[in-house]
């Protein structure tokens, strides 16, 4: 036999033995593990790898058209300082090629990545179904240049009525062709919830997913809450679709806190939904203030305040 191949059979060989004994040790190991209850929570939210991010609302509501164009470079290193994983935008400046390029170098100086942006508008209009089209492949383009995932889709309602059947399935329609444009770029699309899609015992979202039973939910918890939905019945039922969250703290009389932590969200116990529904999606910190408050500190301060608040709570 020639002497190259013996030789290469015995490395072969070598290696596969090494392989099974290997593996034998890990299974070993990994069986006493689980024999002495070594393996934590902790441990298992770690292998879930749970991204803690920052919508930028806060920053948009005092910009003009809620457009933060022209103060990325405050929130970027306010994000870093805060100890977060990553940002999600609202749609306006991803129209632009100018402002994606500053993103990029954005992204590139802090090491803090664009996790994806929030859109909203009028799903359910069918005559205005081709603009948001066009809109969206022209948005999605450039979040596949800064490799952003996600995007959360809210569709808008009319002013002082329910849709109509055309409308929900128009809606469902632009969704679905939404849905698909947006996985060509590499982005997961998911619907976010204000008060409107989940009032009236959720009759609006339940009317989209008659129509897309599988349809990702990025359900804000202050919104169920706002809407009188029972945060953690809502992420039990709905479970297999649940991929994204965002999180916001408010005080008993219903006031919205400066940060997570301070007023009477019961985080703990979202935390244990959390972690029964074995939750592996990004969460949002989306931090609001009602119209005439006065931030006690800057917001950097209050969103370092809220991670940490979510770590000792969330356990991420």
């Amino acid at each position: 036999m020639d002497k190259q191949l013996m030789d290469r059979r015995r490395f072969l060989h070598a290696s596969l033995s090494a392989a099974t004994c290997a593996g034998l040790l890990s299974a070993s190991r990994l069986s006493i593990a689980l024999d002495t209850g070594t393996k934590s929570k902790a441990d298992e939210k770690s292998a879930r790898k749970i991204n803690v991010g920052m919508h930028v609302w806060v920053y948009a509501k005092h910009q003009p058209d809620y457009d933060v164009y022209g103060i990325l470079s405050d929130i970027w290193a306010d994000v870093k300082y805060a100890g977060l994983d990553g940002i999600e935008l609202m749609e306006q400046p991803l129209r632009r090629q100018d402002k994606t390029r500053e993103i990029a170098e954005l992204i590139e100086a802090h090491r803090l990545p664009l996790i994806g942006t929030s859109y909203g508008a009028n799903f359910w209009d069918k005559a205005e179904s081709n603009r948001i089209y066009d809109d969206l492949a022209n948005i999605l383009t450039n979040m596949q240049v800064l490799s952003a995932r996600t995007i959360g889709v809210s569709v808008g309602k009319p002013q002082n009525r329910d849709k109509t059947e055309q409308e929900f399935d128009a809606q469902a329609d632009l969704i679905q062709r939404t849905q698909a444009l947006a996985l060509e770029h590499g982005v997961v699309l998911n619907l976010h919830n204000h008060t409107y899609e989940v009032e009236k015992q959720l009759f609006d979202l339940k009317n989209t997913l008659k129509r897309i039973p599988d349809i990702p939910l990025g359900p804000d918890i202050n919104w169920l809450v706002r809407a009188g939905v029972e945060p953690n019945a809502f992420l039990k039922q709905y479970q297999d679709n649940i991929v994204f969250l965002h999180l916001r703290d408010q005080h008993a009389s219903g006031a919205w806190a400066e940060s997570i932590g301070e007023g009477d969200t019961d985080f703990t116990k979202l935390g244990h939904t959390l972690d029964a529904i074995n939750f592996k999606g990004d969460a949002i910190i989306e931090l609001a203030h009602e119209d005439g408050f006065t931030p006690t500190r800057p917001i950097k301060e209050s969103l370092k305040m809220s991670r940490a608040h979510i770590r000792n709570t969330l356990g991420f």
